[in-house]
């Protein structure tokens, strides 16, 4: 089977079931041949953040994308109730009741996952005051280029709560101060 007939298509899950969904078809692609010939990769995108649990700071992973699970296959006639049938699933992204079959994900937009999974952000001091619905560009990290507005302002961790639009559905993203510019 050629590879560029695999594309990105994202798989809608139960919030908080996305990485059982990766597991599922991780463990599909070790023991079914059919998986195998029509799905490439699976990845939940996380990022590490840093928290505060009493007087230590720890490096915890959030879900970037919650309830959502990027596949990369062949959608044909057999992989699609593969997919769509998985425990925990709801659906595809941009499936619509007229198709069959959801239109995929570009690649750029999965570029923008892929590539900054694992990276953790720099902490910068910024010395600037932020408003709530101030509009603002994200310029650092996997959300670089959106455009959103400031829902919350968090002083002590110098993070703001951004409202951005993503897959056509808002989204709420902790920033911190050196990841936005105002516009």
């Amino acid at each position: 089977m050629s590879d560029n007939n695999y594309k990105w298509y994202v798989l809608r899950a139960i919030s908080g079931k996305e990485n059982k969904v990766k597991e599922y078809i991780e463990s599909a692609l070790i023991t079914s041949s059919l998986f195998r010939e029509y799905v490439s990769q699976v990845l939940v995108p996380t990022e590490k953040t840093m928290a505060q649990r009493g007087n230590k700071k720890v490096v915890k992973e959030r879900n970037m994308l919650p309830g959502y699970v990027l596949v990369e296959c062949n959608l044909t006639d057999e992989c699609y109730p593969l997919l769509r049938n998985i425990p925990n699933v709801l659906g595809f992204l941009n499936e619509s009741r007229a198709s069959t079959k959801p239109a995929p994900v570009s690649q750029a937009d999965v570029n923008m996952f892929i590539g900054k999974v694992d990276e953790m952000p720099d902490v910068l001091q910024v010395d600037e005051t932020f408003l709530v619905g101030e509009k603002v560009k994200v310029v650092d990290g996997p959300f670089n280029g959106f455009n959103g507005v400031i829902n919350e302002v968090l002083h002590e961790r110098r993070k703001l709560k951004v409202l951005v639009t993503i897959f056509d559905r808002q989204t709420s993203l902790e920033l911190g101060f050196n990841q936005v510019d105002k516009e």
